[in-house]
């Protein structure tokens, strides 16, 4: 296992990976620690970490894999095939996973997610447009939504707490 932590505009992200994938990415409190080993895949992640909040990349192009039951891994790539700069309500990603009884399962599970940002959970809101629980902090979630509106010409995205 590879651990690097790079310090982004919302704080202190701790990233690990195996040989093979990011397994996760996670906001952490407190000042950066040290990184053990070197590792190419850490450094793509971080790269591309770097350019996503410069502005200059919208998807991110890394292995992922993160443990989880199978109803979480579709959960987790669901949220994958919610744009850059939108957003989505639990709702209605309950109704594309043509499971709609499952928001709250769906919601746990997008609290479970450990891989910030890379899957992008911060873009599922609440059905009254609301910010509704991030393992991250709120204020995070209201930045993240607010840089990817800008960055994709929708202008600031005004979003209730």
């Amino acid at each position: 296992m590879y651990v690097a932590h790079y310090l982004s505009p919302l704080g202190n992200v701790q990233i690990t990976a195996d040989d093979e994938y990011i397994t996760s990415v996670l906001v952490e409190p407190g000042t950066p620690l040290e990184s053990t080993g070197n590792n190419t895949l850490l450094n793509s992640a971080i790269e591309q970490l770097e350019e996503y909040f410069a502005g200059e990349r919208t998807e991110f192009e890394l292995p992922l894999q993160q443990a989880g039951t199978p109803f979480q891994q579709e959960v987790w790539r669901e949220l994958l095939t919610i744009g850059y700069g939108k957003t989505m309500s639990y709702a209605q990603l309950s109704k594309q996973m043509k499971n709609p009884l499952a928001i709250r399962a769906i919601a746990s599970t997008n609290g479970k997610n450990k891989l910030w940002i890379i899957v992008p959970c911060h873009r599922v809101i609440g059905s009254d447009g609301s910010l509704t629980g991030y393992a991250g902090g709120l204020w995070r979630k209201q930045w993240l939504l607010e840089h990817e509106a800008q960055v994709s010409g929708q202008g600031q995205t005004r979003l209730a707490f």
